[in-house]
């Protein structure tokens, strides 16, 4: 079976893990977390940024600093369910409202629309490591007095007309989760770009306490100040992704050049109209999280991927079902406006194996069952 995702597997992040163990401090925020949360601020521009166990619990702190109970929180439908869950998990009530077809990104045109006198955040998400329209999403939020809390969980080494995704907005979530770019196994990271609210963040992740402070010598004790969690990483956690991100540029060329040669090698499939294949704005600057392209319909799909997996051994993923559709989506949030699109693309999508140092043989292998697919 040729495998959706192989996450990278590196001599320095097994040379760090060695001595992350070796050094008795394998518990978290310890040297390779700090080094780690260096290399975010300075390759992003966030003021602070801090390693989690999740791209989950970076939504969470997100949340956290930014809702209360029954506020309202705009975004995509067509996202996972940990963009909903950290907000809902405040009380906030999600918005949810169509994507653009182009992206699968939030249509930034239609967030207007969905603001009430309840609304506190626009959090649009970076489909595929391609960035949202953001300077019209940050006028709106600006208009409106709004944050924006960027998920940015596919998002880590893209950019937005130059600047980093995830520290856009107020707040910005990664994720290095094992299916990420980057990758820690589980873990994510929180972004901010305001210090008083970093400092907040910082004692949210120490279950709300100024333990930090103590650490490291303001304090004679440190106590609780309310209410956050344990969303400190391992360090061991921390070495395997140090190590990854040392040569982050690398491993991005690498993943691009694959890209690339899929779009390359199903051009002709566009062209014949039985494919559709992803828009990258030419201001986004892409990091090739993933390929993907649209077939005709469900039942099509559907048959390509039992094609692709049970025939051809070669493991092709669909993607997410829309939140508003879930009992869970109705419980917790609402559509605004017309469902055009978010249930109708999501529908057509497949997405194909992408991971660093892909084998050139196992490349060749999926166009060629890819093309058979068709002739068949």
């Amino acid at each position: 079976m040729i495998r959706f995702n192989c996450p990278p597997t590196l001599p320095k992040s097994l040379e760090y893990i060695k001595q992350a163990f070796e050094s008795g401090n394998t518990c978290g925020d310890g040297e390779f977390t700090k080094k780690c949360n260096e290399w975010i601020r300075e390759n992003t521009g966030a003021v602070d940024a801090y390693l989690t166990t999740s791209g989950t619990s970076a939504l969470e702190m997100g949340a956290m600093v930014t809702v209360e109970r029954d506020d309202e929180v705009i975004m995509p439908s067509f996202t996972f369910v940990a963009t909903a869950n950290a907000f809902a998990r405040e009380g906030a009530k999600c918005v949810f409202v169509d994507i653009r077809p182009d992206t699968m990104n939030i249509d930034e045109n239609l967030i207007e629309e969905a603001i009430t006198e309840k609304t506190k955040v626009i959090a649009p998400v970076h489909y595929a490591g391609v960035g949202c329209e953001m300077d019209k999403i940050m006028e709106i939020a600006k208009k409106y007095n709004l944050k924006v809390v960027e998920d940015a969980a596919q998002g880590v080494y893209a950019k937005y007309k130059g600047q980093a995704l995830g520290a856009i907005g107020d707040v910005g979530c990664f994720s290095f989760h094992e299916t990420k770019n980057y990758s820690m196994g589980e873990g994510g990271a929180t972004l901010f770009k305001d210090a008083q609210v970093g400092d907040w963040g910082e004692r949210i992740r120490e279950n709300g306490t100024n333990r930090r402070r103590y650490i490291r010598g303001e304090l004679d004790k440190y106590t609780w100040e309310f209410l956050g969690s344990s969303f400190l990483p391992s360090e061991l956690n921390a070495a395997y992704l140090l190590g990854q991100l040392e040569i982050a540029g690398e491993i991005n060329d690498d993943r691009i050049r694959t890209w690339n040669n899929y779009k390359e090698r199903l051009m002709d499939l566009q062209n014949e109209g039985l494919i559709e294949m992803p828009t990258i704005p030419e201001h986004c600057e892409f990091n090739a999280h993933m390929f993907y392209f649209k077939m005709k319909d469900i039942e099509e799909r559907t048959e390509f991927i039992r094609y692709m997996m049970e025939d051809k051994g070669i493991k092709v993923m669909s993607h997410y079902v829309p939140l508003h559709g879930t009992n869970g989506g109705n419980r917790y949030g609402r559509f605004v406006g017309e469902d055009k699109y978010t249930t109708k693309e999501s529908e057509r999508l497949v997405r194909l194996p992408l991971y660093y140092q892909m084998k050139e043989e196992d490349f060749e292998k999926i166009i060629k069952s890819i093309y058979e697919f068709y002739k068949k």
